[in-house]
């Protein structure tokens, strides 16, 4: 733990020989966090002579008193300190009993009186998550945030009268990423920190094993092995009996652990174990749990000509990643020099597309963060690791690896040829060459983990099928169109057994006994017709809640970008997903979109796409059966950027808004409004960004913009452009095709934008950053011109003064609000439009509702 109250006592006491180890410390506090300074204060050699801490909560110890009670420690639970302001003097009186020298203070979230806090010797040490002065009270590290801070940090400090506002003692910052949150923070700074992801081992297998997956990966759950933390990572429950290995003591540990060939195994204090695969140890070095006792032992293995012209592309490879550091050398740590997740997905696969016979994972970089370890890595894989290739239906050899595609209709848990034997081609956006690929019963709930789980095994061949066929830059595809259809079975799996009604008191409830409570049901057989522009990702936000639901399904996936849906639906049935469950058929919007929209016996639907197919599918729906509908449809989002803003993450986030995805993004920012002291300079950042931009082939991992998805839709894009220019507004950049093959865009910039053009009104769907100004401190105006369209899917606002952000927000009149970020959308909140943008809402516990009934119960007794 770094630089929490334990490690300042330790430097408070070591500042006189009289101190040493000789202090007697109150703690007052909570949480595991407190728990984890009491342990080290004691470990280090003071006396804790009394805790005070808050009392049981539904007859459960808080961990502060929990490990105090276990030592023998005085502890009290006192609900409070003072009585209107004044302290309560039995309360004082056991406090001074203790006779304590200093208190610490971990997380104290009482009002504890200046006496209290004033009367030991050497007064009271609290600590702080923010950069104190800067930023005070329980919101700091907020207001760190809203700021737009550089900085953020963790400070300790003597308590004086204000609680915070007494002498620092010691501080420690970290930089504010462009999209940090509270969360993210907590997670990769102050959590980390020492604290609240320490494990428990006085507790079952399961739990123990429950806290280690809770935190994997961020921020790491850890134990004590030989005084030293050590973060676990990648647990699962183990059963039989415990395989030949060498015996780990483990601190708080019931029994040794045992390190074997398959990993560290741990015992719970009721003789069940768990299987952990990683170690990482506080240098940030990761290693095989098996490799405990030997991973100082291998020896460095001289690298050949040709495998030394090899280690300098990869040195090249990670200059072009780690900008900011002058040489990279051999120990060179990725990690250190600033490198986040996103970078270690670039790394892997810029090294395997020099290399593709190196079979390299993200946890590979984790395992050999400097340099010269991760060259030793690279060429011991290089030399001798098998990759075993699995041969499924049918393949086709593409960006260097088997990628393995059905182009079938998967019917009833088999791939079929259609009914009347048609095929289509499937057309790669890249160079516009074909590529070589050419009913529902009853749902039996089953886990939907598993098929996630069988998502990611497949995540680099479903993300190379999403390039091919989409046009998606091949990292994005792996992080956002893969990622987060990963991250969306796995939410949902969670929701399948807490699905229920309420009970409901009703009128006639008295004299006659009458109980009321309510059910929700599936619907049955649900439809859902899919876009081409997040064509896996679409999938996965509609199909897992209605799966959660207790649902079979029929997906139409669009036209163009079939491939991914069919992939797949290959991997339900590794994952066990009964016949009939699950259905895939690929063709046209007017026969098959039509078909199941007109079906009798399908009871949903849910589209995304255009707002005119969305009108036309909810009238076919109304005269067949009355289905259910939900439709998420066009937007013309509005991004307002005023000039208080901070104009660094403006810039980043509002080219993020419009180019994210090649702007084949339903939530893509349709028109930006700029305060006018700003504007110009505005559009010269951004001109400036474009022109680094490296437009190419989606696969390269180094590109930043691939190819519009297909041909109509390009000549669309170029039209869009020539109406905005035959309409007055101003060509910056773009607005041409790319002098190569295939169907690229250049990034394009149009200024002068009069609210009455269609530029202004209709939606490119394309990379067209589309921007009109407005007057300095017009904030209604604006908001008027804003809201003056008849789509409300998603809007933005940029600026420092969270009252005018907050009072935006609120006159929005959209589904989706982003607050000086964009395009930040999550498994766990409801995603969808008003107007006619559409209704209802995909992702989240609200997305559930759109796939249940629910039915009315009352029983007289």
């Amino acid at each position: 733990m770094l630089w929490t109250a334990s490690q300042v006592c330790r430097r408070f006491s070591t500042s006189s020989h009289y101190y040493q180890n000789k202090l007697k410390l109150a703690i007052i506090g909570q949480s595991l966090f407190g728990q984890e300074v009491y342990t080290n204060l004691r470990k280090h050699g003071h006396k804790v002579v009394g805790v005070f801490t808050v009392p049981d909560k539904d007859g459960k110890a808080d961990p502060l008193a929990v490990a105090a009670e276990k030592d023998g420690t005085p502890v009290f639970k006192f609900p409070r300190w003072r009585v209107k302001g004044k302290p309560i003097p039995d309360v004082v009186e056991a406090y001074k009993a203790v006779g304590a020298e200093l208190n610490v203070m971990p997380f104290c979230s009482q009002f504890i009186p200046m006496n209290i806090i004033d009367l030991p010797k050497h007064g009271s040490i609290i600590y702080h998550p923010s950069i104190l002065p800067l930023h005070r009270g329980a919101s700091a590290i907020n207001w760190t945030l809203i700021h737009g801070d550089k900085k953020a940090g963790f400070t300790v400090f003597w308590a004086d009268d204000g609680l915070d506002t007494g002498p620092i003692l010691l501080q420690r910052e970290c930089a504010v990423e462009p999209n940090d949150t509270v969360d993210t923070l907590y997670n990769r700074f102050l959590f980390p920190e020492g604290i609240k992801a320490m494990i428990n081992l006085a507790q079952s297998a399961k739990a123990i094993h429950d806290w280690i997956r809770g935190h994997d990966k961020v921020p790491g759950a850890w134990i004590a092995i030989n005084g030293q933390p050590v973060t676990l990572y990648g647990s699962s429950l183990f059963g039989g009996s415990a395989p030949a290995g060498q015996p780990l003591e483990i601190e708080g540990a019931s029994q040794p652990g045992l390190v074997t060939k398959n990993g560290l195994i741990l015992y719970g204090n009721d003789g069940k174990a768990l299987l952990v695969k990683n170690l990482q140890f506080e240098d940030g070095k990761m290693i095989p749990a098996s490799k405990y006792f030997s991973s100082g032992e291998s020896s460095s293995v001289e690298l050949t000509d040709d495998e030394k012209k090899m280690a300098e592309e990869i040195r090249n490879i990670w200059k072009g990643i780690l900008s900011n550091v002058q040489a990279i050398e051999d120990t060179t740590d990725f990690f250190k020099s600033g490198a986040a997740s996103m970078d270690v997905v670039r790394l892997v696969e810029e090294v395997k597309q020099k290399c593709p016979s190196v079979q390299l994972q993200s946890e590979d970089v984790y395992m050999a963060t400097t340099f010269q370890d991760f060259i030793q890595m690279f060429v011991r894989k290089l030399r001798g690791e098998d990759q075993e290739e699995e041969l499924v239906i049918d393949y086709v050899k593409v960006n260097n690896m088997t990628v393995k595609m059905p182009y079938q209709c998967f019917i009833n848990g088999k791939f079929e040829d259609a009914e009347n034997g048609k095929t289509y081609e499937t057309i790669n956006p890249t160079d516009g060459k074909v590529s070589d690929v050419d009913a529902c019963i009853q749902y039996t709930q089953r886990d939907l983990r598993r098929l996630a789980d069988l998502m990611e095994e497949h995540q680099e061949e479903l993300a190379t099928i999403e390039s091919i066929d989409s046009g998606a830059v091949y990292t994005l595809a792996l992080k956002t169109h893969v990622g987060m259809s990963i991250q969306t079975f796995r939410y949902f799996a969670g929701w399948c057994d807490k699905i229920q009604g309420k009970t409901i008191p009703i009128n006639q409830a008295r004299p006659n006994r009458n109980l009321t409570f309510t059910k929700k049901e599936p619907l049955g057989v649900c439809a859902i017709i899919i876009p081409w522009n997040y064509p896996l990702m679409m999938l996965a936000w509609k199909s897992a809640a209605c799966l959660a639901a207790g649902n079979t399904l029929v997906l139409k996936p669009a036209q163009v970008t079939p491939l991914t849906a069919l992939k797949f639906a290959e991997l339900t049935v590794k994952a066990g997903i009964p016949k009939g469950v699950i259905n895939i058929l690929p063709g046209s919007g007017g026969m098959v979109g039509q078909r199941l929209s007109d079906h009798p016996h399908i009871r949903k639907l849910g589209f995304t796409g255009s707002t005119p197919i969305g009108k036309q599918i909810m009238k076919s729906c109304a005269l067949s059966n009355l289905k259910k509908v939900s439709l998420e449809l066009g937007g013309k989002s509005p991004l307002i950027i005023f000039s208080d803003c901070d104009i660094d993450k403006a810039v980043r986030m509002g080219m993020s808004s419009v180019y994210f995805n090649k702007g084949e993004n339903c939530i893509a920012a349709g028109r930006l409004f700029v305060e006018e002291s700003i504007h110009d300079e505005f559009i010269s950042r951004v001109v400036e960004e474009i022109k680094k931009m490296k437009i190419g082939d989606p696969l390269d991992r180094s590109t930043d913009h691939g190819p519009q998805n297909h041909k109509a839709h390009l000549d669309k894009l170029l039209e869009y452009c020539s109406t905005g220019m035959k309409e007055g507004a101003t060509l910056v950049y773009g607005g041409r095709q790319v002098g190569r093959p295939g169907y690229f865009m250049e990034p394009t910039v149009f200024t002068d934008v009069e609210d009455h053009m269609f530029i202004a009104k209709e939606e490119s769907f394309g990379p067209v950053m589309v921007v009109s100004k407005f007057k300095d401190g017009d904030v209604d105006g604006v908001l008027q011109r804003a809201n003056d369209t008849e789509y409300g899917l998603a809007s933005g606002v940029f600026t420092r003064d969270i009252n005018k952000a907050m009072y935006v927000s609120e006159r929005l009149e959209a589904g989706t609000v982003f607050i000086n970020t964009y395009n930040k959308t999550d498994v766990a909140s409801p995603f969808g439009g008003f107007k006619q943008s559409g209704f209802g809402k995909d992702l989240g516990e609200d997305a559930l509702l759109e796939y249940l009934k629910t039915k009315a119960v009352t029983v007289e007794y």
